[in-house]
């Protein structure tokens, strides 16, 4: 019977998670309409909330085309992998009902995060285009960078906690939240989140005046939604994470969700703002900005934990 429990939990967190992601792509609509000071989708229903709904119907039921040279299987199925893994990254969230609280939970997120570049490498590469080839290894050198910088972050912290499960940075938030405890860490994992998503200001993947729209040029139809629902999907569980490490972990709670939604607008809210960066500059941030800063972090966190262990003995 937990079997069946864990089966039926997951599901559920499936289908909130999908429904998550169709009314956070209407919050971005709206929210970019009020920054650009217009309305955004308020046509469909009452006050356009079953937008995502009737843009999702209209996706899945066009008719699906291909470039004629592309590698079809390839093409065919990378957009259904990328939604499967950025999905998977759910299966690792501590749940209220104990869900797959496991004690690796950490390793497990690194591990599907990083599966989820071939996803894109294959996209990019499958279409036979040359703007989606561009998009794909622009994408994937980006993700592979940030990816450095996010795992040596997680490190400092697993020092210190010394325990590979999410649940864990519960217990030591109690009295302070490692927002304000680990402050330039907190905001360099923020930025790195961005990146690892292609978010604007590092939506290198998809520069309109470039690349038209990077890896997915080719896509329409269900492949577009599925590419589109992954990478939104990837945008909530960052936010769940950023929840976690640094604004106090108190999953029972209703204002976990409440720190959550104010995350995911975060996204947004620097989409509307800030303009692209420049590519090399990214490079630069990633290998001579960030990977300093954070190695130099994790060799003093090792050697706090290190000096604390001696006092103790």
């Amino acid at each position: 019977m937990d079997l069946l429990l864990l089966l039926i939990s997951s599901i559920l967190l499936l289908i909130c998670v999908l429904v998550g992601v169709a009314f956070l792509t209407l919050l971005e609509r709206k929210v970019l309409g009020y920054i650009q000071i217009r309305k955004g989708p308020n046509k469909v229903g009452l006050m356009g909330i079953p937008q995502p709904f009737s843009d999702a119907i209209k996706l899945f039921t066009k008719e699906g085309t291909y470039p004629l040279m592309s590698n079809f299987n390839s093409y065919y199925f990378s957009p259904i992998f990328n939604l499967f893994l950025s999905l998977m990254l759910w299966m690792c969230m501590p749940f209220f009902s104990i869900l797959f609280n496991f004690s690796l939970g950490i390793l497990f997120f690194l591990c599907c995060s990083s599966l989820s570049v071939y996803t894109m490498m294959i996209a990019g590469w499958s279409s036979n285009s040359n703007y989606s080839l561009l998009g794909g290894l622009r994408s994937v050198a980006q993700t592979i960078s940030y990816e450095v910088s996010l795992s040596l972050i997680l490190l400092s912290f697993l020092f210190l906690i010394m325990s590979l499960n999410i649940y864990d940075f519960e217990k030591f938030q109690n009295n302070l939240w490692f927002m304000f405890l680990f402050m330039p860490l907190s905001m360099i994992w923020v930025v790195s989140c961005l990146a690892e998503t292609n978010r604007t200001p590092f939506d290198f993947a998809e520069g309109e005046s470039e690349l038209v729209s990077g890896f997915n040029v080719e896509y329409s139809s269900g492949g577009f939604a599925l590419l589109f629902l992954a990478e939104y999907s990837s945008i909530l569980f960052m936010s769940m994470l950023c929840s976690i490490l640094f604004l106090g972990a108190d999953i029972y709670s209703w204002f976990f969700f409440v720190k959550l939604g104010y995350m995911s607008f975060l996204w947004i809210w620097i989409r509307g703002t800030l303009p692209r960066f420049r590519y090399d500059k990214l490079m630069y941030l990633a290998w001579k900005g960030f990977l300093p800063v954070s190695l130099n972090y994790l060799f003093f966190f090792s050697g706090l934990k290190m000096y604390i262990f001696a006092l103790l003995i």
